[in-house]
């Protein structure tokens, strides 16, 4: 066997295989849920480390109580987060016991599995825009590289579900030129009523989506105007009956969340610099539940965003320098993070920003879709605060745009002569 190359043909099987992938990624983070013990969440506080708001308003729906008290105590209905990972969770609470450390094991290993499974739609990206070896290496350095893990093994959150929708959402945008008929439009629609309930911050980048969709249908002169209504409908069918009830229970209109206006004045009012102010947040702030829950979740919120408007158009220039701040904190790490952390941030930032300018300049196919993500889905953490999770969701391209950078000055090098190089 060793002589007729078999081995090799078997190493190359494995190593373009999707199962392998999938499987590898996700025995990978379970061993590590387990050995490391990452499902004992701290049962201090009533437990609200383990799942936080949504893990609340999960509790909430398993005891019969509804979509509500996403915080200490019974505080009522709520739309603070998309509703779509609060069920999940409820689901599994209801099976294997609320708060329970069977449940943690069981929602962290889901998320391992949303994880696992970004590997596929990684591989077809990289592969459409960059090649083979660029798809290889960036779907299994997602699938081995322990801080990438991190999050679908340590937090209850929907995270790797939200970075699982948006990269299989971009990899249809960037193909749909490809597709004929109407059912590719149809799942689009539905994918990005996926992610609207997962979380609403996705649909930042459903413009350009959009865009990019259209201008490459109108050069090939295809009919993309019957195809987006089907699109536009399946996506509104998605969201229709959360919009519903949040009518019904508030009385006016919510589009999926409401807590915009107290997300804006977390990171907008005295004392702001640039980061989130966890102190005012109602979960770690005792007069600001009472507040939130003698006032009812929308007077709140509202109030909280009065505040914050008025703070912001008392001063805009100082708005601006915050702003700033927001963006270099984003891609630069915050400043409350590990210096470590901070440097990882920082410099696959720079790399990415490297790669991207480098697959502009040589005009790389979806080249610009690459570009519109990362310009339009941070837009708006620049104006509330950021947080490390808050780029996860585009860590699929940023690690696409780098391992592109890395493999063309790998390939430049070997293609240098020796002298020249030493």
């Amino acid at each position: 066997m060793s002589f007729n190359g078999t081995p090799n043909t078997a190493r190359l099987k494995v190593r373009d295989s999707y199962f392998w992938m999938v499987m590898i990624a996700f025995v990978l983070r379970l061993a590590y849920i387990l050995i490391a013990h990452t499902y004992k969440f701290k049962t201090t506080d009533d437990n609200f480390g383990f799942g936080f708001e949504m893990g609340r308003i999960g509790r909430s729906l398993a005891q019969g109580r509804g979509f509500s008290n996403p915080f200490h105590g019974v505080t009522g209905p709520t739309a603070w987060e998309p509703p779509l990972y609060p069920f999940l969770i409820a689901a599994v609470f209801k099976v294997f016991g609320i708060y329970s450390k069977a449940s943690a094991v069981v929602l962290l290993s889901i998320n391992s599995v949303f994880a696992a499974l970004t590997c596929l739609p990684i591989f077809l990206i990289a592969n459409e825009c960059f090649g083979k070896n660029v798809a290889r290496w960036t779907s299994w350095l997602w699938a081995l590289l322990p801080p990438i893990m991190f999050w679908s093994t340590r937090w209850v959150w929907e995270t790797s579900l939200a970075t699982l929708l948006l990269t299989v959402i971009f990899w249809l945008t960037l193909v749909m030129d490809e597709k004929n008929g109407v059912l590719p439009w149809i799942q689009l629609g539905f994918l990005w009523g996926l992610a609207a309930l997962t979380n609403t911050s996705l649909l930042a980048f459903l413009p350009a989506s959009a865009l990019w969709i259209w201008y490459h249908a109108f050069r090939r002169r295809k009919d993309f105007l019957t195809h987006t209504a089907a699109a536009a409908l399946v996506f509104v069918i998605c969201i229709a009956p959360w919009i519903v009830r949040n009518y019904i229970t508030f009385g006016h209109f919510i589009f999926i969340r409401s807590n915009f206006g107290a997300e804006l004045r977390l990171g907008n009012g005295p004392g702001a610099d640039g980061t989130w102010m966890e102190d005012l947040h109602p979960s770690k702030n005792a007069h600001e539940l009472r507040l939130y829950g003698e006032m009812g979740e929308t007077a709140y919120v509202a109030e909280r965003k009065r505040q914050a408007v008025a703070f912001i158009t008392q001063d805009y220039p100082r708005f601006a320098i915050l702003c700033a701040k927001r963006f270099a904190y984003y891609w630069g790490g915050v400043p409350r993070s590990r210096l470590s952390g901070r440097l990882v941030f920082s410099a696959s930032s720079l790399l990415a920003f490297w790669g991207l300018g480098s697959a502009l300049r040589k005009n790389r196919p979806g080249a610009w879709l690459f570009f519109w993500l990362i310009v339009c889905y941070p837009l708006i953490f620049y104006f509330v605060f950021p947080l490390a999770r808050y780029r996860h969701p585009i860590e699929p391209e940023l690690g696409i745009l780098i391992v592109y950078l890395l493999c063309g000055a790998v390939k430049q090098v070997r293609g240098t002569p020796r002298a020249s190089r030493i």
